[in-house]
């Protein structure tokens, strides 16, 4: 089977003043469609500019990036948004909600670039907020809802479009145990429903909930291997009710 992505040598230079800075050096990686992988590695180690590489929020300096077949390379700025907009959905930490905007309103806006007439759209975000338990909630704006809320928002309109890709950048990482907990416990009911998801993250036991881990360390992949103990949110869950560690 051919993989969801394929990236090959893929490098990222930045120039700051006179100093270089490679924050990828060489990355060689495929993921299969359906996986779900995390990227770790200490600050700096890169794992966020693949994020931003694999999102196609930005562009390498060298290499080759093939999503679903298709050279990212050649594809004209249009292209470009067109599969962020369809074929990724984003998941960030710090939620990206639109203040103004209602639950509902934030979940439909990526299907008004998607050219959706307004009865369809609210008709699919409505869909979305009751996948992710937030059906009662939709008429709330952001500063009416809990962290936990939020970041259901979040996964909400990164799901609307249907996308074949769950990009998520530590969207735990403004969240207290519990609630990290549960919004795990969503991207797991994603990945079986046949989602690939791609989570950045630092935290080991967040990473733990992965099927596969790829370590980064200086712009390099350190590591790349199965995730032999996967917890799942039932697992963490129980954990932290017991009062236990969620991961040892």
């Amino acid at each position: 089977m051919e993989p969801i992505i394929s990236i090959e040598k893929l490098r990222k230079t930045y120039i700051m003043g006179t100093e270089t800075i490679h924050a990828l050096k060489s990355i060689t990686l495929d993921i299969a469609k359906n996986e779900y992988v995390a990227l770790m590695g200490p600050s700096g180690s890169g794992k966020s500019t693949l994020m931003n590489l694999l999102g196609c929020l930005d562009t390498p300096s060298a290499g080759q990036y093939v999503l679903n077949q298709s050279s990212v390379g050649e594809m004209t700025d249009n292209e470009l948004a067109e599969i962020r907009n369809k074929e990724i959905g984003f998941v960030f930490q710090t939620f990206n909600l639109l203040p103004r905007y209602s639950a509902l309103e934030n979940v439909a806006l990526p299907l008004v670039y998607a050219g959706m007439s307004k009865s369809k759209r609210l008709e699919r975000a409505q869909e979305v907020l009751n996948d992710v338990g937030l059906g009662d909630r939709v008429h709330h704006k952001p500063n009416e809802l809990s962290g936990g809320q939020r970041q259901r928002v979040a996964i909400a309109r990164a799901l609307v479009n249907k996308p074949s890709i769950i990009l998520a950048d530590e969207p735990t990482g403004n969240l207290d145990t519990k609630t990290s907990v549960e919004i795990m416990g969503i991207f797991e009911e994603i990945h079986k429903l046949g989602n690939t998801i791609i989570l950045v993250t630092h935290e080991p036991d967040i990473a733990a909930h992965a099927h596969r881990i790829v370590r980064l360390r200086d712009g390099l992949i350190e590591l790349d291997e199965r995730n032999e103990n996967i917890i799942t949110a039932d697992d963490a869950s129980h954990r932290y009710l017991s009062g236990e560690n969620v991961i040892d």
